[in-house]
C-alpha cells in the first residue's frame, strides 16, 4: 500500500467526483475518508484555529482542508464557492444547525440542484430523540445492539466505537451518498441523504431480527449462537492468558475443532448431535475451556494451522499489523516520515480502478490558499 498526497486528481472509481466535507468528528470524516480512498476529491472546511487531533490523522487522510468561519459572510462565501461545484456535501451537525448557519438543504439545492446533501447524525433528522446529544454507545444501546455484548459480570461492553460510528454511521453514509450520486447523474436531480446511526445499526441486525422472530434468539444474554452462548462460537483463554477465537459453526469445522482439542465420542458422545443441543452447551463449553487453558496460544495456533477449523488467535491492534496474511496483502503500512504511524489500506480493492490511501493529515487546514486559487474563491 502506498500513501498518496491529497489532491484533486486521485485514482479510483470515484476519480473526478468533488466532495465537500463540513467539519465534524467520527462517522462523517470516516465517510469522507472512504470517498477519498475511492478516488474522490474531498475538500474539508474547518473552523479557524481548529487544531488537528492526533487521533484523527489517519481518519482525515487523503483530502485537502481550508479554513472558513461559517458564522461570517466571508466564511459562507468560501463555503458556497465550494458547494456550487460539489457533487456531494457531507455535514454532521445536529438537526437544524446547518439551516441556522445558512447552508441547509433548501439553500444548498437551490444553488446546486444536482447536489447530494449527506447528513450524518446519531438519531436522524426527525423523531423524538432527534435533538438529543449522543455517542456510539448510546446509539448501540437504543438500537438493541449493546445488550448482546456482555462481559463476565453481565455488564454490556461496547465493541469500541466500530459498529455505531463507523459501521452503522460512516459506511452507511458513504453508501447512501454514492447511491444518490448515481441517481443525480442519471436524473440531474440531487437529494438529501439522512444517515442516522440508529437506522444503520438496525439495518445491520437484519439476520438477528429474523432469528428473534423465528424463535432462534432467546432473551437471556449469552444463550444464543452468536453471543457466546454456543461453545463452538466463542473465545477461550489459553495457558499464557491469551485468547483463542473459535467459529466452528458448520459440522465439518466443528469436527476438526474438537479433533484438534484431542476430543472424540468418548468425551462428547455423538459429536454432531451434541453440537446442536443447547442443553449440552454448558458442559461442552467447560470441557473446551479446560482443554484450551492447558496450552499456550502459540501451541494452539500451530495445532490448528493445518486443520482449517475456523479457529484463530485473538490479536491486538499492534499484532494485527504484522500478521503474515495481512502483511502479504498490504493491509497495513507505515507512513513515510511519520514515526510510529501506521494506517490501513483503502478497501475494498478494484481490478480496473485501483485505489490508494491518502497521506494522513498533518496540520489543520493547510490548503486554504491553494484550494482558493484553484477554485477561484474570494475570502
Amino acid at each position: 500500500m502506498v500513501a498518496t498526497d491529497a489532491g484533486s486528481h486521485r485514482p479510483g472509481p470515484l476519480s473526478g467526483v468533488k466532495v465537500l466535507e463540513v467539519g465534524g468528528i467520527g462517522p462523517g470524516p470516516f465517510a469522507a475518508m472512504m470517498l477519498s480512498d475511492l478516488g474522490a476529491d474531498v475538500v474539508r472546511v474547518d473552523r479557524p484555529a481548529e487544531d488537528l487531533r492526533p487521533t484523527h490523522a489517519v481518519l482525515l487522510r487523503g483530502r485537502r482542508s481550508v479554513v472558513a468561519d461559517l458564522k461570517s459572510e466571508d466564511g459562507l462565501a468560501v463555503l458556497f464557492g465550494l458547494l456550487d461545484e460539489a457533487d456531494i456535501l457531507i455535514e454532521g451537525f445536529r438537526p437544524g444547525v446547518a439551516e441556522r448557519l445558512g447552508f441547509g438543504p433548501q439553500v444548498a439545492l437551490s444553488r446546486n440542484p444536482r447536489l447530494v446533501y449527506g447528513r450524518m447524525t446519531g438519531w436522524g433528522q426527525e423523531g423524538p430523540y432527534a435533538a438529543l446529544a449522543g455517542h456510539d454507545i448510546t446509539y448501540l444501546a437504543v438500537a438493541g445492539v449493546l445488550d448482546a455484548f456482555a462481559g463476565a459480570d453481565g455488564r454490556p461492553v461496547p465493541p469500541l466505537n466500530l459498529l455505531g460510528d463507523f459501521g452503522g454511521g460512516g459506511m452507511m453514509l458513504a453508501l447512501g451518498v454514492v447511491a444518490a450520486l448515481w441517481h443525480a447523474r442519471e436524473s440531474g436531480a440531487g437529494q438529501v441523504v439522512d444517515a442516522a446511526i440508529v437506522d444503520g445499526l438496525a439495518a445491520m441486525t437484519a439476520m438477528h431480527q429474523s432469528m428473534l422472530g423465528s424463535g432462534l434468539w432467546s432473551a437471556p444474554r449469552g444463550a444464543n449462537l452468536f453471543d457466546g452462548g454456543a461453545p463452538f462460537y466463542r473465545c477461550y483463554r489459553t495457558a499464557d492468558d491469551r485468547w483463542l477465537a473459535v467459529g466452528a459453526i458448520e459440522p465439518v469445522f466443528y469436527a476438526r475443532f474438537v479433533a484438534g482439542l484431542g476430543l472424540g465420542s468418548a468425551e462428547l458422545g455423538d459429536v454432531e448431535s451434541a453440537q446442536h443441543d443447547p442443553a449440552q452447551w454448558p458442559r461442552l463449553a467447560e470441557l473446551f475451556a479446560e482443554r484450551v487453558a492447558a496450552r499456550p496460544l502459540a501451541d494452539w495456533v500451530a495445532t490448528f494451522a493445518e486443520l482449517d477449523a475456523c479457529v484463530a488467535p485473538v490479536l491486538t491492534l499492534a499484532e494485527a499489523r504484522v500478521d503474515p496474511h495481512l502483511a502479504a496483502r498490504g493491509v497495513y503500512a507505515a507512513v513515510p516520515g511519520a514515526r510510529g504511524l501506521v494506517q490501513p489500506a483503502a478497501a475494498p480493492r478494484f481490478s480496473a480502478t485501483p485505489t490508494t490511501a491518502g497521506a494522513p493529515a498533518t496540520d489543520a487546514a493547510p490548503h486554504t490558499d491553494a484550494v482558493g486559487r484553484e477554485r477561484g474563491l474570494t475570502r
